[in-house]
């Protein structure tokens, strides 16, 4: 049976820990590689987010920001550590909580997905396939990581940002654990679901530790990576049962993968969300506030899931970066659903580096690509990894001589 919800796009939501959010729209968690490639945000990411902030949405998620340098996603990752330029950071958290939005930083690490131009692949198993090769995590290294990811949630509230978001989705180090594809282990943490689930539950209870009980912790879960053999719904709905009674303040629910090959969520076909039902299901196992995340294109898509209680906040990615003023649009009626662009065949990752690239523009108040710029979109993209790519190596080499 369908659970009606009284509230609407537009009302607060209130979080376990007290945080009120000031309506139910996120600009959900994305690699903008827009850092300076030492790992510290550049002005164009810092306008970035104050630009999502005006155009209306409670909440914005800065994506992969990593706790070391040691296992970055992409060489425009930020890095939050001890060293770290921290007056940039708290320009960054300050700009981009104008008109009352809350910034959080998604707490990452790419482990077998690390790049490996700028660093050394580790996951939960050593993996030798098309397109991936990888070590094995020793027990010190994932006995370590817990501790890693609660400093980084200590510094990010220090610095003034409003809430992390552990990253345990879309084939990530954590996702990685859950997956038996990936995690292989015969150890306590590899086998059955409950042990697969033993560092995201470690890593959670850390990071709560680490800031409080009022300081708004997340996490980003898949339905599913959508690979056969891998993590499938039936085992999501068990990590949430667990996530439970962790003190959790929102789980944000994707899925997919980015392993080599695998079916991208976010460019796959289809005019509606992807895990809204996943989520209906979800409700049965926990009371904390869920978040969809994937496929929302139009506001009655996003009302609906809201009134329909299915969601309590809608994750919007790429609709945010073909109108940045969505939010204020729908609340005022203006626009209904944004337009997104078409593609012609594009290659495989063409889609992301245009709308990649279509956030420098927004950063720097330029008109929009046209989407028959799709090939000059993917050489700038692969431009500005190889050119911040040289540039970490020289800083974190420089840091460890």
């Amino acid at each position: 049976m369908d659970r009606l919800s009284t509230q609407g796009l537009f009302d607060p939501l209130r979080l376990p820990c007290g945080t009120v959010l000031k309506n139910r729209l996120a600009k959900s968690a994305m690699s903008d590689s827009l850092g300076d490639g030492r790992g510290g945000p550049t002005d164009a990411q810092i306008r970035l987010y104050e630009r999502w902030a005006n155009g209306g949405v409670a909440l914005s998620i800065i994506g992969e920001v990593q706790g070391t340098p040691d296992f970055p996603e992409k060489p425009g990752n930020l890095v939050l550590d001890a060293r770290s330029d921290q007056q940039r950071f708290e320009t960054l958290a300050r700009r981009g909580s104008s008109n009352a939005a809350s910034l959080w930083l998604q707490l990452g690490h790419a482990g077998a997905m690390a790049d490996a131009q700028i660093s050394n692949p580790k996951g939960p198993s050593a993996l030798e396939v098309p397109g991936l090769t990888c070590g094995a995590l020793s027990p010190d290294e994932i006995a370590s990581l817990p501790a890693a990811f609660a400093r980084t949630a200590g510094r990010a509230k220090a610095l003034g940002f409003g809430g992390v978001e552990i990253h345990a989705a879309h084939g990530f180090l954590l996702s990685q654990f859950l997956s038996p594809l990936f995690n292989t282990r015969t150890d306590d943490y590899g086998g059955s679901l409950d042990n697969r689930m033993r560092l995201t539950l470690e890593t959670v209870a850390a990071v709560r530790r680490a800031v409080g009980p009022d300081f708004p912790v997340g996490l980003k879960l898949n339905a599913t990576d959508q690979l056969d053999g891998g993590f499938q719904q039936d085992e999501a709905l068990d990590v949430i049962a667990a996530l439970d009674q962790t003190g959790l303040d929102l789980i944000d629910i994707s899925g997919g993968t980015y392993f080599p090959g695998a079916p991208s969520s976010s460019e796959r076909a289809g005019s509606g969300p992807y895990f809204v039902d996943f989520a209906d299901r979800a409700r049965t196992k926990t009371t904390i506030p869920l978040m969809v995340t994937g496929g929302f294109k139009t506001f009655e898509q996003a009302d609906a899931a809201i009134r329909d209680g299915k969601a309590d906040i809608i994750g919007l990615a790429r609709a945010l970066i073909v109108d940045p003023d969505l939010p204020d649009k729908w609340r005022n009626g203006t626009a209904r659903s944004p337009s997104f662009p078409r593609f012609d065949r594009p290659p495989e990752g063409g889609v992301t580096a245009w709308y990649t690239m279509q956030m420098t523009r927004i950063a720097n108040a330029k008109p929009a690509l046209r989407p028959d710029a799709l090939v000059r979109a993917i050489a700038d993209y692969e431009a500005r990894d190889e050119d911040r790519g040289k540039i970490w190596t020289k800083h974190f080499d420089s840091l460890q001589a």
